[in-house]
Formats: C-alpha cells, sequence, structure tokens
C-alpha cells in the first residue's frame, strides 16, 4: 500500500509539472515551429509531378478531409496533366462511400473525373504507401498532399517502400485578413471581467498553440511507433 500511495503521488506531481510545462509553452511560439517542422518535406520534385496523391483524412465532411481535398484541386489544377490518387478504404461503387465523397469534392473545385485513381484498400499511411507503390510502379515525380504535421511520416512511408521521387504539399489553412480585435467597453457587459478585446494571445493564439502541441506530440508517438516497426 505504500508503494502504490508513492506511486500515485509521483504520478500526480509529474503529470502535474508535464501540464504546466505544455501551458506555459502555449504562451511561446515554439508549438508553431514544431508543428512547422513536421510539414517541411526534405526532398523537393525537380520536374512537374505526374501524380498527386491525397492522403486519407477523416472522412467528408471533416476538417482533415476537406483541407486535404481542397488542397488537391488546387495542386490539380496548377498541374493539370497529373494523375490524382485518393487514398481512402471504402466501396468506390457507392456514391456515399468516404473515398467517393473525396473524390466529388476534388472534381467540384474544377478537377476532371477521368484524372482521379483510387486506391481504397490501404487503412494505415504504411498500406497505403504499399498500394500507390503497386499503382505507380515506376519513379515517376509525385506531389503527397496531406495535414501538415503528417507531410515528415507519410513521405518517409513512401520512401521505404521505394517511392523516393516525392515530395510533399501540406494542407494549410488560410488566415483570415480581418481584425478582430475588438474594444469590451463598447459592447458592455460585466465589467468586473478583464477586458481582453485587444488581446489576441490570450483569444487565439494560446488555443491554437495548445491544439498544435496535441498534435505535434501524437505525431511523435507515431514517429516513434513506425520507426520501431521499420516502416520509416
Amino acid at each position: 500500500m505504500p508503494k502504490l500511495k508513492s506511486f500515485a503521488k509521483w504520478f500526480v506531481i509529474s503529470n502535474g509539472i508535464l501540464f504546466l510545462i505544455i501551458i506555459i509553452l502555449s504562451f511561446t511560439t515554439l508549438p508553431f515551429w514544431m508543428f512547422y517542422d513536421l510539414s517541411v518535406s526534405e526532398t523537393k520534385l525537380t520536374s512537374p509531378p505526374e501524380y498527386i496523391v491525397v492522403m486519407s483524412g477523416g472522412g467528408i465532411p471533416s476538417e482533415s478531409g476537406l483541407m486535404r481535398t481542397y488542397k488537391t484541386a488546387e495542386v490539380a489544377n496548377r498541374y493539370p496533366k497529373a494523375k490524382v490518387i485518393v487514398t481512402m478504404p471504402g466501396d468506390t461503387a457507392d456514391t456515399n462511400s468516404s473515398c467517393y465523397l473525396m473524390r466529388n469534392e476534388i472534381v467540384l473545385r474544377g478537377v476532371n473525373p477521368n484524372r482521379i485513381i483510387f486506391e481504397n484498400i490501404g487503412t494505415n499511411t504504411r498500406s497505403q504507401a504499399q498500394e500507390v507503390q503497386k499503382i505507380i510502379k515506376t519513379n515517376a515525380p509525385i506531389l503527397l498532399i496531406t495535414s501538415p504535421e503528417h507531410i515528415y511520416r507519410s513521405v518517409k512511408c513512401f520512401n521505404k517502400v521505394g517511392l523516393t521521387n516525392i515530395s510533399g504539399e501540406p494542407s494549410w489553412a488560410q488566415e483570415m485578413e480581418a481584425d478582430f480585435r475588438f474594444n469590451d467597453d463598447k459592447l458592455g457587459g460585466n465589467k468586473v471581467i478583464p477586458n481582453i478585446g485587444e488581446n489576441i494571445q490570450v483569444r487565439y493564439q494560446f488555443w491554437n498553440h495548445l491544439g498544435y502541441q496535441i498534435r505535434v506530440y501524437r505525431e511523435y508517438v507515431a514517429i516513434a511507433f513506425y520507426k520501431l516497426k521499420g516502416w520509416i
């Protein structure tokens, strides 16, 4: 029993310290740069891509799914000769399936449906890379579209299966140009609460950086797992 109490005390204290570190880091720019570092592809294409590969996200509609398909359509319209490979497990004959809905989002934004190829077998980044390798079979230039924090692991997975002529394009969200600061006094309300209308750090950046850390730490765990498995 004393050992159990000692362990519980250690567990609570260590988690408290970890939580405090995360909160402190959220007031700095470090979480953004950690997030950004994962989004930078180490390799760059020297010629236009022959294939644009969009990695499966959380389905349609979802933040990751919509952002990735939006970016894919943008890139596909920039490179009109490239084929587009949609990597999402599902029934390609079912118009309500996630893979078909991803295809529809891309077509909706001006991409010819005849350019789109389904890879609907892979269920994680490793297996999707393996299945795409079966489709391409050559060292054709590939541009990979996925969420920013997923670029590093995705490119490494494709490299591992022999697709080395590849670069990643992160599906960054566009920043809004509007100024969202406001005057608390003009809006009225409880005067006891401190004014935060002019403080963008507290209203937005702190929470954004907190969210970045969650995504980054999750991705670090995934990268460590993939390295231990020999997948990257």
